[in-house]
């Protein structure tokens, strides 16, 4: 469509002809402004690349201004959101692709430290309902809200991304980053946790009637055993961890090592354990660990498999 055309419509037909239009010939810095907003109007995210004077009104106009570094005039660089330093177009590609990675490790940052937090939260809880005492004492929520998520959280954050990122649709620009998938998701993984340390509690109780602190304890390890699994499992919504690689993350497996070894310095070391109420656990208290440990872990990669076959 050439710009002598464009002069020729209204607003609203401008609107639905940019839709089924590829290409615009000849057209002048109004023309560019125009085509901008009518895209707007149909709810499209508009990047608009330009090098020249005349090019800064519609530049300043879409969602995202794209000047070219190089051939770039001040006026563009100055009004652009995005300088292209080589002007080079495939640089934009290499941009979106890490913006979506940006954006997909935040929601899992997101996810991760609300289902963990959400399930400490049940486990106090139903233990008060159950009239149960307490599982925890308040340092060791602390110890876990603070060094145990903080490390795989931020390890979430190092995340190389999905292989098919590019291959999605846009997504919606209004769309919260709790969004309903992730909102479902945080509820499974805090009820799969909260079930997990629950179990391991109620059954150390039985067991070990007459020492609440190594039920705690088994409790404690318990719970943070599970959430530095499940970290694993955290890294794609997707994908499942033997596609993307359990050891394809350096920096996870030194933060979950990190959390885990400062886990066992708790207790462990004799002068630690009257500060954290935790009691020394032998071989057969680690089988009990162990045996509910790994239930988030293995919840969060069925889920993926039935939602991935679901979908299909």
């Amino acid at each position: 469509l050439e710009g002598k055309d464009i002069d020729s419509m209204s607003d609203e037909t401008l609107q639905n002809t940019v839709m089924e239009t590829d290409i615009f010939a000849r057209t002048t810095p109004t023309h560019k402004l125009r085509i901008v907003k009518a895209l707007q109007k149909n709810e499209q995210i508009v990047g608009m690349t330009g090098d020249g004077v005349n090019d800064a009104l519609a530049l300043k106009r879409s969602d995202i201004g794209v000047s070219m570094g190089i051939t770039g005039t001040d006026v563009a660089k100055n009004t652009a959101d995005l300088i292209l330093t080589d002007d080079n177009f495939a640089s934009i590609v290499s941009a979106v692709e890490e913006g979506r990675i940006i954006y997909d490790n935040i929601k899992k940052f997101v996810y991760f430290l609300l289902s963990c937090n959400i399930g400490e939260i049940l486990i106090v809880f139903v233990s008060i309902l159950m009239n149960l005492p307490v599982p925890f004492i308040a340092i060791q929520l602390l110890w876990l809200n603070l060094v145990t998520d903080s490390f795989p959280a931020l390890a979430l954050g190092m995340e190389a991304g999905d292989p098919d990122v590019m291959d999605r649709q846009p997504r919606d620009a209004k769309a919260p980053i709790l969004d309903k998938p992730l909102l479902v998701r945080i509820a499974i993984q805090s009820i799969a946790i909260a079930v997990a340390s629950l179990l391991a509690y109620t059954i150390s109780l039985r067991l070990y009637s007459d020492n609440l602190a190594l039920s705690r304890t088994i409790t404690f390890a318990t719970l943070i055993l599970a959430e530095l699994l499940r970290a694993y499992s955290s890294r794609s919504q997707k994908y499942m961890l033997h596609e993307i690689g359990f050891f394809s993350n350096r920096t996870m497996v030194i933060g979950t090592s990190i959390s885990f070894l400062l886990m066992l310095v708790v207790l462990y070391i004799p002068f630690m354990q009257p500060i954290f109420d935790t009691v020394t656990l032998s071989f057969e208290h680690w089988r009990l660990v162990l045996l509910f440990a790994f239930i988030p872990l293995i919840v969060g990669e069925l889920y993926k498999l039935l939602n991935r076959k679901s979908s299909k």
